[in-house]
């Protein structure tokens, strides 16, 4: 094999054999897949399947789309059966935990708004649904509590004071920030998210704890509504 040249294998081996050779940081994002795949089916190589799964378009084509796929979707290409299928779904969900162990090691003093859509974005920039967090802290603003207490649709979450409270009141936090997404990736803030922001800083007042911020995440961008000025 070491005597063959790269462009003389066959298109499934070419990737292992550069990065055996190379390392795989010189990999393009179809050859990493292709690996992962591993084999190919009688129509394609691995390699034609990992670009095939990458041109899928819904939600996001390219590598972040990986993520939004389902098994359905993965399936539906020809050659990417359900082992393969899952296999692929468990390495987006591997990239996950990983960001996430890598942020929980770090010192959780989430006091801007620049470090809490750090911590948060990883997780929800990806979601097809809104969701709402309550981010919980302590008198030196360390997190002690994060908690999603709802789900919603394509377009609206629907917490509501009383669910946020009672969290921030089960932790016995002194301070809180929310947190959500917006599935668009426009992170800009609706009327509702406006409103909504203004009846949870009315309940803090009356509960005595303070609500920090309003985070709104979008894709790779986020929005602070205290930065917007509604604080």
């Amino acid at each position: 094999m070491s005597h063959v040249k790269m462009k003389e294998l066959p298109r499934d081996v070419q990737p292992y054999e550069r990065c055996l050779k190379e390392g795989p940081a010189c990999l393009s994002d179809a050859q990493l897949l292709s690996i992962i795949i591993r084999t190919g089916s009688r129509d394609a190589s691995s390699l034609e399947l990992a670009q095939k799964i990458l041109a899928l378009n819904y939600p996001k084509e390219g590598i972040l789309g990986l993520l939004h796929l389902s098994l359905a979707q993965l399936t539906s290409v020809k050659g990417i059966g359900q082992v393969k299928g899952i296999q692929l779904l468990c390495i987006g969900e591997l990239s996950r935990r990983i960001w996430n162990r890598k942020v929980a090691e770090q010192p959780l003093r989430l006091n801007t708004p620049e470090l809490v859509a750090q911590y948060c974005q990883e997780d929800m920039r990806h979601l097809e649904k809104e969701e709402f967090r309550v981010l919980m802290f302590n008198t030196k603003q360390m997190l002690i509590g994060d908690v999603t207490v709802s789900r919603g649709t394509v377009n609206a979450s629907l917490a509501t004071p009383r669910e946020v409270f009672i969290e921030a009141l089960r932790f016995q936090a002194v301070s809180l920030i929310l947190v959500h997404n917006h599935p668009s990736g426009d992170p800009q803030p609706s009327r509702e998210d406006i409103l909504l922001t203004k009846r949870m800083m009315e309940a803090s007042k009356l509960i005595g704890i303070s609500l920090l911020d309003h985070v709104i995440i979008g894709d790779s961008t986020y929005i602070s509504l205290k930065e917007r000025g509604f604080f």
